[in-house]
């Protein structure tokens, strides 16, 4: 089991499916769980400010997580929500839903079963080797500079960098500081800093990692 923490643009999404499909596993994508979450919220007309509300919400949604790394797919309430949860408005909304300490209590309960249940998985978020598996084999802390960061995000969904920038510092602020679960990097991972490497550099140094940290 590989565990991939990092803030937004550090390369977690598209470096851990690679690494889950070299390793025969599966992929969960935990962020794109909260997202889901956040769109059913938004959905339901649900204040954003009452935290009471968004767990009446997230209790209440009918997820369906796919861990194909090589196609990944989530639907809510049945629907199809691949394109909706990375538009702006979820991405402006995910950190308060987040931080909701029953949704993240509950959300991480689906996701220690669908690890349990896994012969090989590799798992991304931002409290994945700290809270959801910290037994994982290989722990990894992804990072990148802040312009680094900003220039990728900007590149998939064909924004505007500075702003871009802004807005994953104001992500950061807020998935760092809050009281349940914050972003942190776990105390036994190892931080990779992914400035200037090429997503394959990064998937081989994985590898190289993991294969260290299992035949060890």
């Amino acid at each position: 089991m590989v565990a991939v923490d990092g803030p937004s643009g550090s390369g977690k999404s598209t470096v851990s499916r690679r690494l889950a499909t070299l390793i025969d596993g599966i992929y969960l994508d935990t962020g794109a769980m909260y997202r889901a979450i956040t769109w059913a919220v938004l959905q339901s007309g649900a204040d954003l400010a009452d935290p009471e509300a968004i767990l009446k919400v997230a209790q209440e949604v009918d997820l369906s997580i796919g861990t194909d790394p090589k196609a990944p797919h989530f639907e809510a309430n049945g629907t199809d929500v691949d394109a909706a949860i990375r538009g702006p408005e979820v991405t402006g909304a995910v950190s308060a839903v987040a931080a909701v300490p029953q949704v993240r209590a509950m959300l991480v309960q689906i996701q220690q079963d669908i690890i349990a249940g896994a012969p090989r998985i590799v798992v991304e978020g931002r409290d994945i080797a700290s809270v959801v598996a910290p037994d994982a084999d290989l722990k990894v802390y992804l990072t990148a500079s802040a312009a680094a960061r900003a220039a990728r995000r900007s590149a998939e969904d064909a924004t505007d960098v500075k702003a871009t920038e802004a807005d994953l510092a104001r992500r950061d602020k807020l998935d760092s500081s809050r009281k349940t679960d914050p972003l942190k990097q776990a105390s036994d991972a190892t931080e990779l800093d992914t400035t200037g490497m090429g997503i394959d550099d990064v998937v081989t140094r994985l590898l190289e990692m993991l294969n260290s940290k299992v035949s060890s």
